[in-house]
């Protein structure tokens, strides 16, 4: 069974860069047709796609945000890790990593984790 934990600070001031890692279980983050998304809910709003990195290492963010975003991968601890730059507090939600096969896909979600930017 595929496990996703997120991990990373709950708090980040404005202007500085957040950075979460998810650490994958269960299965390789290089497995063939495998994407791992970054997905946010902010408060009292809907879920909002992020980005992803695909089992080849390419990667695709969300037009929105991807002059903010870099999502990179460290295949020997089997972890993929958002970059989110220059956050204000609009950027706080909390923060998800899932992956599926398919692009489309989002079979494997782990439980999130709460961002807040604030000074």
């Amino acid at each position: 069974q595929v496990q996703l934990q997120e991990s990373g600070p709950g708090l980040v001031k404005p202007s500085q860069t957040l950075s979460l890692t998810c650490t994958v279980s269960g299965g390789s983050i290089t497995t063939n047709s495998y994407y791992w998304h970054w997905i946010r809910q902010p408060p009292g709003k809907g879920l909002e796609w992020i980005g992803y990195i695909a089992y080849s290492g390419s990667t695709y963010y969300s037009p929105s945000l991807k002059s903010r975003t870099s999502i990179s991968r460290d295949t020997s601890k089997n972890q993929f890790t958002l970059q989110l730059s220059s956050v204000t507090p609009g950027d706080t939600a909390v923060y998800y990593c899932a992956g599926g096969v398919r692009a489309s896909s989002y079979n494997y979600w782990g439980q999130g984790t709460q961002v807040t930017v604030s000074s």
